[in-house]
């Protein structure tokens, strides 16, 4: 009688644990708690002794999928997903591997935002964790499962939990540790330490969250130590969204001579750097550490207590946290990606040059046949490095940035176009100069570059002290001037190059890597084609991308497609949601009598489609901007439609194609040329 009224008792904790969890979480213990199978996918099914639902191929084939779909859910604060799954694969090498993917779908989106994908099979359950950012607008978590090749691949979800805080964070109070994982070496480990279960790993009388035997943490102890320069590594989880502040977390250490306690990050790439270490004597109780730390693209937090003999003693770590602030002891300035960029459209931000000189103007240049507009819209403000009226050999003309703290990982991006030297080497260079305005190096020159064109640069620096980034511009004699413009600078943490494991935008593309998810009814000749530097007809179509100058594009060629001839572009299917939506893109109509760029509203299940925006003619020879504002609350598709004019010089391309939520923020200006013909729609809702 009494062990069954344990067992009762028992069932009755996992009953109410089951009900405590968090809105967005799931142990599949008695249900799937909200989560619900999407009626024209195959059904995720729970297994019959709980814990867990999955898919498999005994019941369907490959690239079938399964996706699962919760109720309705806020975070107003910032939130950590943990996932805790498996994917099965027969043995040997397989082709197409399962997936499983993770979504967010917000209310008033007609695309889902990837989050987190995954293809690793494992034998035992694995966990991710994702951060998701606050935001006060419902959301949907969506998790998708593609079965892969094999009769034995299968795809287990085991636990979703959703909390407030950051993936980074830890206590060590719960079993998966927070995604924390001990690096394994042979000699000596980072050990959870504590709790009622007595063992031999428990080295302290309390741990830091409870100040009690009960109460967890992690130590690695020097007892182990066979060998010289011993590692012990506790590794973070990957963070999974843009993060800077204050990192802190509770240490003692037994410090001899034998032992160095320090905090690495590690990026992609595997690059590591030291960003604290100790430096005060140990002790017997528990410290606080405070570290600024910024991760803005995906990076682990290594904990690493190096032993070079068996005197080191121990080192034991608790109550990781993380503020979006920056730490107490921060003496520098803290660093704004939105101070530190300028398009140019209103003025020059926080950007100045030297008062000696004309320097650089800024300057606007209406669209037309003959020069190139700003970078930003088409028709917007750019600045000018006007060398070509100056007199004096050897003019240089400079352009300050605000000033970026020290020891810090920078990515300056910005566009250029250089029209009219001769010789293009240095006309345009960056300098890193110190507060003092004594110079410190060049770090990024001009040296070919096709004329007229605006291209992408990228440069990536780190300096010990307070700096500033400088363009200068040069005139080397007389006889050599021309101009260079300069547009749309950005200066962000972080490396350029970095690869990031973060997905791409939703409902943007770019064309760089492929046409996404657009499709057409038909491919030839006379089809919309992916294309980059000039197009093949002399005097039509773009020199470049868009995006970076020497990347790609979407365009029809005219000289393969008869007067009148359609080209179909369709976008992926965007689901109906109430409100507003804006699509922006950059389109180029230049070229004798150049045809129709159109863009149509395909509402699904109806044969009419509805025109949101139209140019005729020729427009200019730069890209411009076009924003179009509309409303359905049904299922969609968006089809960019060019009709060839009566030239074979009448090419039609588009580029950076984006869909966002809600409202322009500015309606495009319309533009009416001499050569061509323009007219606004206004906005239709269906």
């Amino acid at each position: 009688m009494l062990l069954g009224g344990i067992l009762l008792v028992v069932q009755a904790l996992q009953l109410s644990n089951a009900l405590d969890l968090p809105a967005g979480s799931c142990a599949f213990e008695e249900g799937t708690c909200g989560f619900e199978s999407v009626f024209a996918f195959l059904p995720w099914i729970l297994n019959e002794e709980g814990h867990y639902v999955y898919v498999d191929t005994s019941f369907a084939k490959q690239g079938e999928k399964a996706v699962l779909l919760s109720s309705d859910l806020q975070a107003e604060e910032w939130n950590c997903l943990r996932l805790v799954y498996q994917i099965t694969a027969p043995l040997g090498s397989v082709s197409h591997p399962s997936q499983l993917n993770l979504y967010l779908r917000f209310e008033d989106e007609s695309f889902d935002r990837l989050l987190w994908s995954t293809k690793e099979p494992s034998d035992s359950w694995l966990i991710a964790s994702l951060d998701l950012q606050n935001s006060s607008k419902k959301f949907k978590i969506l998790i998708e499962g593609v079965l892969g090749q094999g009769d034995m691949a299968s795809i287990a979800l085991f636990e979703i939990k959703m909390t407030a805080g950051y993936c980074i964070e830890c206590d060590f109070e719960e079993n998966h540790l927070c995604g924390f994982v001990n690096r394994w070496n042979p000699n000596v480990n980072w050990f959870v330490g504590g709790g009622t279960m007595k063992n031999t790993h428990s080295i302290l009388p309390q741990d830091h969250t409870f100040r009690s035997e009960q109460g967890h943490y992690m130590y690695v102890d020097s007892v182990y130590v066979k060998h010289f320069q011993e590692v012990a590594q506790l590794i973070s989880p990957v963070t999974t969204a843009p993060m800077s502040g204050c990192l802190s977390f509770y240490y003692q250490l037994q410090q001899g001579n034998d032992n160095v306690f320090s905090l690495y990050t590690r990026d992609m790439t595997g690059l590591y750097e030291e960003i604290w270490k100790v430096d005060s004597p140990g002790s017997a109780a528990w410290k606080l550490a405070e570290v600024e730390f910024s991760a803005p693209y995906p990076m682990e937090v290594i904990f690493e207590v190096a032993f070079n003999g068996p005197k080191g003693g121990y080192v034991a770590l608790d109550d990781i946290s993380f503020s979006p602030v920056h730490c107490q002891n921060q003496t520098g300035l803290p660093f704004s990606a939105v101070e530190t960029s300028c398009d140019f459209e209103e003025d020059l931000c926080n950007f100045y040059q030297d008062k000696d000189g004309p320097g650089w103007t800024r300057v606007r240049v209406k669209p037309n046949m003959y020069r190139i507009g700003d970078h930003t819209t088409g028709a917007g403000h750019y600045l000018l490095a006007n060398t070509k009226f100056t007199s004096q050999p050897g003019y240089i003309g400079r352009l300050y940035g605000p000033s970026l703290p020290g020891n810090m990982q920078y990515c300056v991006r910005f566009h250029y176009a250089i029209f009219g030297f001769l010789k293009m080497s240095d006309t345009l260079a960056v300098y890193i100069f110190e507060e003092n305005h004594v110079v410190q190096e060049k770090i990024w020159s001009v040296l070919e570059s096709p004329r007229a064109v605006w291209m992408q640069a990228e440069i990536s620096f780190k300096k010990p002290m307070p700096t500033k980034v400088v363009f200068m511009s040069l005139c080397k004699s007389f006889w050599d001037c021309g101009l260079v413009a300069l547009d749309d600078i950005t200066i962000q943490l972080g490396n350029c190059r970095s690869p990031e494991r973060l997905p791409p935008p939703p409902g943007e593309c770019t064309f760089d890597q492929d046409e996404c998810a657009f499709t057409q009814e038909k491919r030839n000749r006379s089809s919309w084609h992916r294309g980059r530097g000039e197009t093949p007809t002399s005097y039509t179509g773009p020199k470049g991308d868009h995006t970076t100058g020497v990347g790609y594009y979407m365009y029809i060629e005219a000289s393969h497609m008869v007067v009148g001839q359609k080209a179909h572009l369709l976008s992926w299917p965007l689901r109906g949601v109430p409100g507003k939506h804006c699509l922006t893109f950059f389109y180029h109509m230049y070229g004798a009598r150049t045809g129709l760029l159109s863009v149509f509203l395909k509402i699904e299940e109806e044969s009419k489609e509805s025109l949101l925006w139209r140019r005729r003619g020729e427009q200019s020879i730069s890209w411009l901007r076009a924003r179009v504002e509309y409303s359905c609350r049904t299922q969609h598709q968006i089809i960019f439609e060019a009709i060839r004019g009566g030239s074979i010089r009448s090419d039609i391309a588009i580029d950076d194609v984006k869909f966002q939520a809600g409202p322009c923020t500015e309606m495009e200006e319309t533009t009416q040329q001499s050569s061509g013909y323009s007219e606004d729609l206004n906005e239709i809702e269906y």
